[in-house]
C-alpha cells in the first residue's frame, strides 16, 4: 500500500509540476498535499522498514487508519481543485486581450486531465 501511494503521489508531483501553473493557489494546494503526503509517507514506511514500529509504543493499525484517512480527505480536495483548473481551460489567459491564448495550451490540459485522474 505504501509503494503504491510513493508511486501515485510521485506522478501527481510530476504531471502538477510540469504544467504552466495558470492559477497557482490551486494548483499550489494540489503541489502542497502532492509532496506532503508523498514525505510523509517515505517517513512512514521507513518507521516500519527500520523497525522502529516495535520499539514505539503506538496503535499502528489506528494510526494507519488515521493517516490513510487523512490523506483521502486532502488528495479528493486536491482533485477536485486540479480538475476545476482543468475545466477552465477554454477560458482565455488575460481578459482583456484580442488574442485567442487559452489558460491552458493543448498539452498542459492533457497534463491536467491526467494529474486530476
Amino acid at each position: 500500500v505504501f509503494l503504491s501511494l510513493q508511486l501515485f503521489g510521485t506522478i501527481v508531483w510530476i504531471l502538477v509540476a510540469s504544467t504552466g501553473v495558470p492559477l497557482p493557489l490551486l494548483q499550489g494546494w494540489v503541489m502542497f498535499v502532492a509532496v506532503t503526503a508523498w514525505f510523509l509517507s517515505i517517513v512512514f514506511l521507513s518507521v516500519f522498514l527500520f523497525g522502529y514500529a516495535n520499539r514505539i509504543a503506538v496503535n499502528w493499525n489506528q494510526a494507519d487508519f488515521i493517516f490513510h484517512g487523512t490523506t483521502f480527505v486532502f488528495y479528493f480536495g486536491a482533485f477536485l481543485l486540479q480538475a476545476a483548473t482543468t475545466s477552465l481551460h477554454h477560458l482565455p489567459r488575460k481578459f482583456n486581450s484580442t488574442t485567442q491564448e487559452r489558460i491552458l495550451s493543448g498539452r498542459e490540459y492533457n497534463i491536467s486531465i491526467a494529474a486530476s485522474v
